[in-house]
């Protein structure tokens, strides 16, 4: 059984060292997301959001529901510490 998970761990690891290697260069200004999606963003946020900060115009109306998923999952994951992690108290969970 150690070996088949070794095995997945491995092949994971490979193909994602793989898939890097495709990606554009830290900072590249031909990359898409610097020639497609950062120009759209910078003409149209004021326009589209009526909120003169870019940061907060992306954060807040283009990726709200991304921004409010994972506050969901970090709310989630701290209230299931909480319970795990709290004292009991005489006479409960015997």
């Amino acid at each position: 059984m150690k070996v088949i998970a070794i095995a997945i761990i491995l092949l994971t690891g490979g193909l994602l060292i793989y898939g890097v290697e495709d990606m554009p260069g830290w900072g590249d200004p031909d990359s898409p997301a610097s020639s497609h999606v950062s120009p759209k963003y910078i003409k149209e946020a004021l326009g589209k959001t009526a909120t003169p900060n870019m940061v907060t115009a992306v954060l807040g109306d283009y990726r709200g529901y991304d921004t409010m998923g994972e506050t969901a999952v970090i709310f989630t994951a701290g209230i299931g510490c909480i319970l795990m992690l709290r004292k009991k108290r005489k006479g409960e969970g015997d």
